[in-house]
């Protein structure tokens, strides 16, 4: 099981160590002590918290300026396997990624719901846009 510090979670969540720790104090989010004797949190704890969180995702606005970037750490929050394919779903930050891959794939990578991981995107066609001012 994935135990992370207070700002790693907070880097994952897209909000402030204050933010985690406030949550924490308000019950929302269990805290353990790490092998270093600092507070943190079980990726699996976060994974409800990112739940409940980011039930719905939010309309993108109004776009300004965007350029996406091709890495994005983040914590996988679903795992659905068949007999040959498995989907995975991360949350990095405030973006919600789904990936199809082999099964093999996610059994010999260890993934499991709470696993920190890193999406890498790649595509021929990527778009950039400049919303109005």
């Amino acid at each position: 099981m994935t135990n992370l510090r207070i700002s790693d979670a907070a880097a994952l969540m897209g909000v402030s160590d204050d933010t985690v720790r406030r949550w924490i104090e308000q019950g929302r989010l269990e805290s353990i002590r790490l092998e270093n004797g600092r507070m943190g949190v079980r990726g699996q704890d976060l994974v409800e918290v990112l739940r409940a969180t980011h039930a719905e995702t939010p309309a993108p606005g109004v776009i300004v300026a965007a350029s996406a970037r091709n890495r994005m750490r983040g914590i996988v929050t679903r795992i659905v396997k068949d007999t040959v394919m498995a989907q995975v779903e991360m949350q990095a930050g405030p973006f919600r990624l789904s990936s199809l891959l082999s099964r093999e794939s996610v059994d010999e990578l260890g993934l499991e719901v709470g696993s920190i991981a890193v999406a890498s995107v790649k595509s021929t066609h990527v778009v950039v846009e400049i919303p109005e001012s």
